[in-house]
């Protein structure tokens, strides 16, 4: 007996058990080092098992940002980006809150009625 919705939920959650890989700092500076000693992109890239476009970013943002600065994923928030990032918790609590409250207002106003 075959259950094909089964076949597709296996198949759904095989793609989105994507593990993401985290690079060090040191390890993108060396990268980068690389890439100025004259290697080509793509020959980096392949000998570091990373893509080509992300050792671009990564040498884009180095070229472009002071070294504590760079990077701020790694926890090198600016004192700006960790204050949207409280923001942002603090702004999606109090919407959750108004939607739950909205919630008992509608189902005690039909309680009413």
């Amino acid at each position: 007996m075959s259950l094909p919705w089964l076949d597709r939920k296996v198949f759904h959650m095989a793609r989105n058990d994507r593990i993401r890989r985290t690079f060090t700092l040191q390890f993108k500076k060396d990268a980068v080092a690389l890439l100025k000693e004259g290697r080509s992109a793509s020959d980096v890239a392949r000998s570091l098992g990373i893509a080509r476009s992300l050792l671009q970013r990564w040498k884009d943002q180095l070229d472009r940002k002071r070294p504590p600065e760079v990077f701020p994923a790694m926890g090198n928030q600016t004192p700006e980006g960790q204050e949207l990032a409280e923001l942002r918790k603090k702004l999606r609590r109090v919407t959750e809150e108004r939607d739950i409250l909205k919630k008992a207002l509608a189902f005690f106003a039909e309680d009413e009625s």
